[in-house]
């Protein structure tokens, strides 16, 4: 079955529910897009931590980065993806050690294999190919 992103309404219930985002492929460049959404969420109130092996320890921009997601000490809501689509599965693998609950790829990416993955877990809360920020501007 081919994968179908959940309802505008529902994507605005995952925003609107939300505390904690782990943005995966977290930069530390200020013209990365992961490092601009990153700040955005930060600056929309949500608590956010980056997930980048090369970052692990750090704290870039006063976000603190983790090498994996289960590396993220507290509970996470949204894990916003800036990895490329053939990425996804891995990561998909990584959402599933962990109690996270909606698993967001961004703009231009999707992967039906992650989507399949997480589905056959019982995990149903993803959203594929939509930029958190365009979706936090239409709430507006």
């Amino acid at each position: 079955m081919q994968f179908e992103n959940p309802s505008q309404e529902k994507i605005f219930e995952y925003l609107d529910t939300a505390k904690v985002i782990a943005v995966v492929g977290y930069s530390e460049n200020p013209d990365k897009t992961s490092h601009q959404i990153a700040q955005l969420l930060k600056d929309e109130g949500y608590t956010v931590y980056g997930v980048n092996p090369k970052l692990g320890g750090q704290t870039v921009a006063g976000i603190e980065v983790f090498g994996a997601l289960s590396e993220v000490p507290e509970a996470i809501d949204i894990v916003d993806i800036f990895r490329r689509s053939e990425f996804l599965p891995q990561v998909a693998e990584e959402f599933l050690k962990t109690d996270a609950k909606v698993f967001w790829a961004q703009l231009g990416l999707s992967s039906q294999a992650a989507a399949e993955m997480l589905q056959q877990q019982g995990r149903m809360d993803i959203v594929m190919d939509r930029c958190i920020k365009i979706e936090l501007a239409k709430r507006a």
